[in-house]
């Protein structure tokens, strides 16, 4: 599992905002997380979170990793709503499956509002994408299966 879960990356560009080597604006941060804003929004407001330790992705989680995916989806709803998003009903938390995750590098989205995403970003963060796994669906597949199908 060492190649799928390290310290950090020096290659990898999440790892290099996590040292702060990069000019990206962090939104919160804490010893674990940091958030940002996505440079490719699929939403008025689309941000990642992600762990500052290096975890490939979503497939790399185990059942002892449901306290961090708990604590991703609270910094990215605390970042909406620090954002000025009101309505946390109508937003969408979650990973993008491999091989469709353009940075190795576990980050989540959160994106609102879910209701007014355009239908390419229906396609890739929406209920029906093959290629986004909801924060409910991630958390409900590690506590059976202890891992991410």
């Amino acid at each position: 599992m060492a190649t799928q879960i390290s310290s950090d990356d020096d290659e990898c560009p999440f790892c290099q905002i996590a040292k702060r080597q990069t000019e990206t604006e962090i939104i919160l941060s804490d010893e674990e997380l940091l958030c940002f804003r996505d440079v490719k929004p699929g939403a008025g407001h689309h941000y990642l979170v992600i762990t500052r330790r290096h975890i490939c992705n979503c497939k790399a989680l185990r059942a002892q990793h449901i306290p961090t995916v708990e604590r991703m989806a609270e910094m990215g709803k605390c970042a909406l709503e620090k954002n000025k998003v009101r309505d946390l009903k109508d937003i969408r938390l979650g990973f993008h499956v491999p091989p469709f995750s353009s940075v190795p590098h576990l980050h989540l989205h959160a994106l609102a509002p879910a209701s007014k995403m355009n239908e390419s970003s229906q396609r890739r963060y929406g209920p029906q994408s093959h290629w986004f796994i909801s924060v409910e669906e991630t958390l409900s597949q590690l506590r059976t299966r202890g891992r991410i199908k």
